[in-house]
């Protein structure tokens, strides 16, 4: 085993060198700015070095031979030499790579929760779209799917797929803030997975003067996005089809920095959605900037029923909902934040919890759930993450 761990150290050092000799060939290569295919290698190194911190902390876990782990690390080392082959920016050989890192990356998260979680019972697989589970009790490694279009400036927003329960869950929506990291002016729609990769969007929407959006606690549902209106405190919703934008006021609620997350300014009002509807996470200044969850009326906009927590909104640095409980999060240490909290809105009851969220980028400005995947989106910096959550069995 200590040769084979030995083994598994040399090579690794072989494939980091290839990728230093690939920067430096991107680097050089680099006239004006960053170029749709130069961004592409970019991602592609983020990636395979991801999936060879995933193989070294596998192979120290295991106590012997792994014939799955031998097998994905050489193919790891295949992916490497081919972009290692590519002299020339070719978006063909581009899209083949990214495919085959994908599903490399799929398979990776795979064997690593099977051999690295925490001691747990043994987890049945939770039924999406049904709450006929316990708390959130393991979240996945991240998982990078792509940068913004609109580049690296872009660094705050929002992202995903439609959070209706039984939405179409091929299409995938990309909302970056501007540069300011407040305004929401467009939201760009794909209509697969390599749309998104490719960055070929199929329809966008134009938000314009006093419908534009404000902060990244937007939120995709039955084909229309709902936000925070522009320096306000009003709740819009702008239908994807027809382009129509109605509002209303959010009783109370505070607005423009008042009562915001810790790392991420303008959001005092955050839109969520899971199993049981849509909700709107926010602050008041009668309960002193302590978190309040409200029950919204997707047609109307309408708060139907409100609930209180103690929890203080600035020293969280987000929040969303699963199963009609919130869950909080807290910045723990370098590149890791914690879910900390959660409230039941059926029984009142609050809880403290420790699940860590790991990070590729220090400050995480956007964080849902869609509960047709159990995957929670991060936007982070301008790049786009995904994870996978495990539940508890009911008891």
């Amino acid at each position: 085993m200590f040769l084979k761990i030995h083994s598994y150290e040399s090579r690794v050092i072989v494939y980091m060198e290839q990728l230093k000799g690939l920067t430096r060939r991107v680097e050089a290569m680099e006239k004006g700015g960053l170029s749709y295919t130069e961004l592409d290698f970019e991602l592609i190194k983020l990636e395979i070095k991801e999936m060879e911190n995933i193989i070294l902390q596998l192979k120290t876990s295991l106590n012997g031979s792994n014939v799955i782990v031998d097998t994905l690390y050489q193919e790891i080392s295949n992916i490497s030499v081919m972009v290692s082959q590519l002299e020339v920016y070719d978006n063909n050989n581009v899209l083949v790579i990214r495919r085959e890192i994908a599903e490399l990356q799929k398979r990776l998260e795979e064997c690593q929760q099977n051999n690295s979680k925490p001691n747990l019972p043994s987890l049945p697989p939770a039924h999406y779209g049904t709450c006929d589970h316990g708390h959130i009790v393991n979240i996945s490694k991240p998982y990078v799917v792509q940068q913004n279009l609109l580049g690296a400036s872009y660094k705050s927003g929002g992202w995903g797929k439609d959070s209706l329960l039984g939405a179409d869950q091929n299409t995938f929506w990309v909302a970056p803030l501007s540069t300011d990291i407040r305004t929401m002016n467009y939201i760009y729609r794909y209509a697969s997975y390599n749309d998104l990769l490719l960055y070929k969007y199929t329809a966008s929407a134009n938000l314009i003067g006093s419908n534009y959006g404000q902060g990244a606690g937007m939120i995709m549902y039955n084909n229309t996005m709902y936000y925070n209106c522009h320096n306000s405190n009003n709740l819009c919703k702008s239908n994807m089809k027809t382009n129509v934008v109605e509002r209303l006021a959010l009783r109370d609620a505070t607005y423009n920095n008042r009562f915001s997350y810790s790392s991420t300014p303008w959001q005092d009002i955050d839109l969520a959605a899971d199993e049981e509807g849509l909700w709107v996470i926010y602050a008041t200044e009668k309960e002193g900037g302590k978190i309040v969850i409200g029950k919204l009326v997707a047609n109307t906009l309408e708060v139907k029923q409100t609930w209180s927590t103690s929890l203080y909104k600035p020293g969280v640095t987000n929040a969303f909902m699963v199963c009609g409980v919130l869950y909080a999060t807290r910045i723990y240490r370098t590149k890791m934040e914690e879910i900390f909290y959660m409230y039941d809105t059926k029984t009142g009851k609050e809880e403290n919890l420790s699940i860590p969220i790991e990070k590729m980028m220090d400050t995480m400005h956007s964080l849902s759930y869609n509960p047709n995947d159990h995957k929670l989106y991060m936007y982070s910096e301008g790049f786009l993450f995904t994870y996978d959550l495990t539940f508890l069995p009911n008891k």
